[in-house]
């Protein structure tokens, strides 16, 4: 009970403190940032699982209110832009995790796996069979999401890019349509259900989004979403990452950090380099291209781009592609690789 007192404490406090200074997504990064103090301290919070999938509907209800259907229209008129971005994000991503397991850096094809650029849990699920340490996989993996995010609310300050909602003008308790809100609940409910039954990576996400998406562009929705749900949304998904850097994984990964570090800014660069080519070969402004190019978290960008003044559509768009063309190709390159990387090893025991 005090864990969860100093947990909810420590995560009010600084969620006010960056709200107050006007920080992207500060509603989720506050919490985050508590959850990872009180879990490297020691504190343990058993957290449930459902509550969580719960927010990342809800936040896929979000962005489907933000993006109209004629995202795919978008999708079709940039398509060679687009699978230029996704490809070399991926090649980054594969070249990086061969070169960290080609020069031993981290343990077995750990570094492969830890280098994907996003599906997390599949990757931290298969990286087990091909000889890799699954902590630091899901530490490379959630530890992305976090320098991602900070480097987003970096680049917003740099751009001077504004939050889109101010502190003075946020209605935390508005009128509702409880019919909408019913609605969006059961969408949001229904959707990770569906994606779990289907077996979807990222479905608790994905089918919310996308199903909100169609279902209002023709009217048999409305989604509604106050705002003081959405900040317990955020929370949660803070802290579903945060509590993950446990003192045991921070102490197991304490000499490979610095190496972990290294090679995340590495790829979160070469990415940045990708979204300059955006800024300069497309008009596309600075925030709107990182969020679009970013390496992972695609929940964390979403809340992200939605507290900002981005082209949504557009971030979401590269995000959703990118996330299934990982899915498919990720894991059969990184297979691909490990079984090359492994093969003179077994023929010279």
């Amino acid at each position: 009970m005090l864990v969860w007192t100093a947990l909810l404490g420590l995560s009010a406090a600084l969620g006010a403190l960056l709200f107050w200074l006007h920080a992207p997504a500060a509603l989720m990064l506050g919490p985050l940032i508590a959850a990872i103090v009180i879990a490297s301290a020691g504190g343990r919070v058993h957290f449930p699982l459902t509550p969580f999938v719960l927010a990342q509907g809800l936040i896929g209800c979000l962005i489907a209110k933000m993006v109209p259907l004629s995202i795919m229209g978008d999708i079709l008129a940039h398509w060679q832009m687009f699978t230029a971005a996704i490809l070399f994000v991926v090649a980054a991503s594969s070249f990086l995790g061969w070169l960290m397991t080609r020069l031993q850096i981290l343990p077995g094809t750990t570094g492969l796996w830890g280098m994907s650029p996003g599906a997390a849990s599949v990757m931290t699920i298969m990286a087990e069979s091909y000889g890799a340490d699954i902590r630091l996989v899901a530490l490379m993996q959630y530890l992305r999401v976090v320098m991602v995010a900070g480097v987003a609310a970096l680049v917003a300050k740099l751009f001077g890019v504004s939050v889109a909602h101010g502190d003075s003008e946020v209605v935390w308790f508005p009128r509702l349509d409880w019919l909408a809100l019913g609605e969006t609940l059961a969408l949001a409910i229904i959707g990770p259900l569906l994606a779990k039954w289907l077996r979807i990576p990222a479905g608790a996400f994905l089918v919310p989004m996308i199903g909100g998406i169609v279902l209002t562009h023709f009217g048999l929705m409305t989604i509604e979403l106050p705002p003081w749900l959405m900040a317990i949304s955020y929370t949660l998904v803070g802290w579903n990452v945060g509590l993950r850097f446990t003192r045991p994984l921070l102490l197991h990964a304490a000499r490979a950090l610095p190496r972990i570090i290294a090679a995340t800014f590495v790829l979160i660069a070469l990415c940045g380099g990708v979204a300059a080519m955006l800024v300069y070969g497309a008009g596309i402004d600075p925030l709107t291209a990182y969020l679009a190019t970013s390496p992972g978290g695609s929940d964390s960008i979403a809340i992200i781009a939605a507290s900002t003044n981005v082209d949504v559509s557009f971030v979401m768009a590269m995000q959703t592609v990118r996330m299934i063309a990982v899915l498919f190709l990720a894991p059969i390159l990184t297979r691909f690789i490990a079984q090359r990387l492994r093969s003179p090893n077994d023929e010279h025991p």
